[in-house]
């Protein structure tokens, strides 16, 4: 069924009524600024999936060893990257599927196979980094601070470092608390740890911020010798790497509020159409905002809104966060190697020596939401990703989709290639190879750098992705979700800078170290 605009002189007014009546139901979600922050949830999840590694290691491995010549990567990663996230929520918002559908209409499906494996590469090495991350946290606090807590041990002649026991319990307990209630709790469990993030960070700032005359190094780009690697980290890791922008789409899907709740609707109402992975047209995504009434219009809107909004808060906080830990480093650490075992440690002492000991539990504090929060948001996000792949790659993972456990059959928990069981051996493996390289590998700051860079190098072709599918799934005449001309403009410009970037740290990261004679 399809109807024209209420203000259609050619409306069937009676026909539209009846419309009408399928979407009473919809609430109007709360536009005040306590209710935006209640209703706020991807855009957190995308914050706090960034606030970690990137914000905690990076920076203060930036600070530490070149005090504020590397201020000028933030603003840079945070305001070239802005439109590869911007999009993917845009998406969502506008057409109730994730780009991973998005992505399923490209020729041969190129670009699903492309993340799925990039994403099976950033499960192990990727996690690798980000859970030593939080490991660290840990091994400083029982060993130093505590004074008992694990130690290296020796099982049947295979050594176990005591970073690799705090790994494992730190993924064990993660992957424990999503498998029992996959979204919903990561969204409180991102809300928990941010609002500690925060609280933590700025209290410890504010007993000494950097002084102003160092503010202009945001603004004078300067490359340090040796430096390459940790801009690579920067521009691939804040606020997040894009690769987290198809989480964040996904997630939004899984909140169903807005155009994601009222989907199935449209199509089961001939209002939109059903979207076919394996015969997939572009077109069939698209939602027409002009055929619904217009109450469900208004719903969309506002959920639309809400999301926006979530969005640019996370972006902000988590750009006054990266300043934040990368001024603390330059402060009071530089100059600092920042390496080893101890790194939180080596970070936590220094404030300690500085600030006072009970700046440290502050710190420490701060630093454990952080990391472990990226730990956590990843053991269900890219897991998430390779199960959204699957069921547009596969018929028989499409005939049994679905991640939400009140939704669940049966067929779904026993058969082995349903999109559940995909999402949690996923989970497994990104468990098992993440913590075998933490313990093959000791050196926890290397190694979150060279995941870092990682992300940027596979950024691109998403930025790219995210861009192209916005425009020509969205209608052009639907200016609500339509971006607008400084979007389009803007984002087009930031993925060519962003592309041009990253061939250049392409070329001194890996050609001149490896191939230059």
């Amino acid at each position: 069924m399809s109807i024209e605009h209420p203000g259609s002189q050619d409306q069937d007014s009676e026909q539209y009524a009846e419309v009408e009546s399928r979407f009473s139901d919809l609430e109007m979600p709360d536009l005040t600024p306590r209710g935006l922050i209640g209703h706020f949830g991807p855009g957190i999840i995308l914050m706090m999936t960034g606030i970690g590694t990137s914000h905690l290691v990076t920076a203060p491995a930036a600070g530490g060893r070149f005090a504020y010549a590397l201020l000028w990567c933030i603003p840079v990663a945070y305001v070239f990257k802005y439109y590869g996230f911007e999009m993917a929520f845009r998406f969502t918002n506008a057409t109730g599927k994730s780009l991973i559908e998005a992505y399923s209409t490209a020729w041969k499906k190129w670009p699903l196979w492309y993340v799925l494996v990039t994403t099976l590469i950033q499960c192990a090495i990727g996690q690798a980094g980000r859970l030593i991350a939080a490991a660290a946290v840990l091994y400083y606090l029982f060993t130093e601070v505590v004074g008992w807590g694990f130690t290296d041990l020796n099982f049947f002649g295979l050594s176990i470092s005591a970073m690799t026991q705090y790994g494992l319990v730190l993924a064990l307990i993660s992957v424990a608390i999503i498998l029992r209630g996959s979204y919903a709790a990561v969204e409180v469990s991102a809300k928990l740890l941010a609002a500690i993030l925060v609280v933590s960070a700025l209290f410890v700032y504010i007993q000494a911020p950097a002084p102003l005359s160092e503010m202009g190094h945001f603004f004078l780009v300067e490359i340090p010798d040796g430096s390459w690697l940790v801009i690579a980290a920067f521009l691939g890791l804040l606020p997040t790497g894009i690769d987290v922008s198809l989480q964040a789409s996904e997630w939004g899907k899984a909140k169903k509020k807005g155009m994601s709740k009222i989907r199935d609707r449209l199509e089961d109402m001939g209002l939109a159409n059903r979207f076919d992975p394996f015969a997939p047209e572009s077109s069939d995504l698209t939602v027409h905002t002009s055929r619904l009434p217009s109450n469900a219009v208004e719903y969309c809107q506002s959920w639309f809104k809400i999301g926006t909004w979530d969005f640019r808060m996370g972006h902000v906080i988590s750009f006054g966060l990266a300043c934040i830990f990368l001024l603390l480093a330059a402060v009071w650490m530089y100059p600092s190697p920042v390496e080893g075992r101890a790194v939180m440690g080596e970070i936590a002492t220094i404030f300690t020596e500085s600030l006072g000991p009970g700046m440290m539990s502050v710190f420490m504090v701060g630093a454990f939401a952080a990391t472990f929060s990226t730990a956590f948001n990843y053991f269900d996000g890219w897991p998430r990703i390779v199960g959204a792949c699957c069921r547009n790659l596969f018929r028989g993972t499409a005939e049994l989709s679905g991640l939400d456990l009140d939704e669940l059959t049966d067929a779904h928990r026993k058969t082995f290639y349903s999109e559940y069981n995909i999402y949690r051996v996923t989970m497994i493996y990104s468990l098992i190879t993440s913590v075998a390289i933490i313990a093959g590998f000791d050196r926890p700051v290397f190694l979150v750098l060279v995941a870092s860079a990682l992300a940027a190098f596979v950024a691109p072709v998403i930025f790219f992705l995210n861009l192209y599918y916005c425009l020509i799934v969205i209608p052009k005449e639907d200016k609500a979700f339509y971006p607008s001309n400084f979007a389009r403009l803007f984002g087009w410009f930031s993925f060519i800078v962003f592309t041009v970037l990253t061939l250049i740290l392409i070329y001194w990261t890996i050609w001149v170290p490896n191939f230059a004679a």
